[in-house]
């Protein structure tokens, strides 16, 4: 009894030990799974926020479909040309001036489509080639050299670059001069400095990838500006003993066409813009459906300007200077502003990638890159000081570098490279060989008016 009593106590003991461990393992145990626990939804939240950050990226800064090319190649298209075309109507007249602008228009998508063709045609050729064009932009002077030989590089070399960098050039004096219309107190060349300045900012964006929001931003800015020219000269009616004299000359007359052809190169950056698309082949119809939107634009307003003031506008290559000073002409001269800068940026992004080529750093990293970009945007800068006016610069860039760059070299690289039977069967970027532009077209809509009730999809017609 008493060896009894004395083992009670010890079992006792172990009994309250065992318990107060098996209460530790549980609070261990306990701990262990609350910090994992917590670390997984750590872990979770973080993958929700990265996946967050992800897709807003995702929708502002990358944008590769062919919405986006249509939103870049609408956006380069048209700017501060919107504001002379009233000009070229007065020394045009009005029937020459719309039947220029359609022509022109046209003309630019069928070389736009050349361009196109050439463009898949060398990227195919490449790709057979097992070259990789991940840290490479292709452009124009390379499709060239690549399908004709280095005759063909160098001219598309010379005359792309010229263009180019004339057209920034220009840009950037008419940011100077429209500027003027809010503020006069400081002359058009102080004002060139300051926006020459602003432009520095387009050595951030790195490629054509990357303009989705500001095109878009842009076109409805130029959208603004344009149906308030529009408005603007409706409501002020026609001045007191209007006229409608032009053409008065054939110096005058060319002027005047030379500057729409010249509004209508855009497409010297369509090589560019196609390479950041993430499906190339898409490209077919976005600069017609392009074209189509500016008509919008520029017909409305350069006509109703030109029915208000007339002969008046030969004196005045700006519509700003014949509209009454309103905050509503302030608000477009400031969205005008606002897009010509982002234009810049597109029209001066070949520039970059042409200079980096150069130096053999374009596959660098961007932030060197950023660096070498600089002193482009310093040389035209100085170009820009230079030149007090960018009304008749246009006609003359139009003239001498437009005609050639994107209208005459295009097609007789497309005539010289597709003369070969063997050329036209590898052409991919459209559905059937020998189908134009136009021709596309209609096939569209004989497909939609074929179709059926039973048969939704339609037949695909034979051509």
């Amino acid at each position: 009894m008493s060896a009894l009593q004395s083992v009670a106590p010890i079992m006792e003991d172990g009994m309250a030990v065992g318990k107060s461990s098996s209460l530790t393992e549980d609070k261990n145990a306990s701990m262990y799974f609350n910090r994992k626990s917590s670390q997984d939804t750590g872990m979770q939240r973080g993958e929700e926020e990265a996946g967050w950050r992800s897709k807003v990226k995702g929708l502002l800064w990358h944008g590769g479909s062919t919405f986006d090319a249509w939103l870049n190649a609408t956006s380069i298209q048209v700017a501060q040309v919107l504001l002379t075309f009233p000009y070229s109507f007065a020394q045009l007249g009005l029937a020459s001036g719309i039947a220029f602008q359609l022509l022109y228009g046209l003309m630019g998508c069928w070389t736009c489509y050349m361009i196109t063709c050439l463009y898949a045609d060398y990227r195919n050729k490449k790709e057979k080639e097992n070259v990789s064009f991940e840290n490479h932009t292709i452009q124009w002077f390379e499709v060239l050299g690549g399908l004709l030989g280095p005759w063909w590089r160098t001219v598309g070399l010379v005359f792309n670059a010229a263009l180019l960098f004339c057209a920034v050039t220009i840009q950037l004096i008419a940011c100077g001069s429209t500027v003027y219309y809010i503020n006069d107190a400081l002359p058009k060349r102080t004002w060139t400095i300051i926006f020459g300045a602003c432009c520095l900012s387009t050595v951030l964006i790195p490629t054509v990838h990357n303009y989705r929001v500001l095109s878009f931003v842009g076109i409805i800015m130029t959208s603004y500006t344009a149906w308030y020219l529009t408005i603007a000269a409706a409501a002020h009616g026609q001045i007191p003993d209007v006229r409608h004299s032009g053409p008065n000359s054939m110096v005058e007359y060319f002027t005047g066409a030379t500057n729409m052809l010249y509004a209508f190169g855009g497409h010297a950056v369509t090589v560019e813009i196609m390479h950041a698309m993430w499906k190339p082949k898409k490209f077919k119809l976005v600069y017609l459906y392009a074209i189509f939107y500016i008509f919008t634009l520029t017909i409305p307003s350069a006509t109703t300007i030109y029915w208000a003031f007339g002969d008046v506008l030969l004196h005045n290559s700006n519509a700003f200077a014949v509209l009454p000073k309103t905050r509503w002409r302030d608000t477009a001269v400031i969205l005008m502003l606002m897009h010509q800068l982002i234009e810049i940026g597109l029209l001066a992004l070949p520039i970059y990638i042409l200079w980096e080529k150069l130096l053999g750093i374009h596959p660098a990293k961007f932030y060197i890159r950023v660096i070498v970009r600089v002193p482009v945007v310093l040389v035209v800068w100085f170009f820009a000081l230079m030149i007090p006016f960018f009304g008749p610069i246009n006609s003359v860039v139009g003239a001498l570098l437009v005609t050639f760059s994107v209208f005459i070299i295009p097609c007789a690289a497309h005539m010289v490279f597709y003369r070969r039977s063997t050329a036209r069967k590898v052409m991919k970027i459209l559905q059937h060989p020998r189908r134009s532009l136009l021709k596309m077209i209609f096939w569209k809509i004989k497909i939609k008016f074929q179709r059926s009730p039973e048969d939704p999809q339609g037949a695909r017609p034979s051509l």
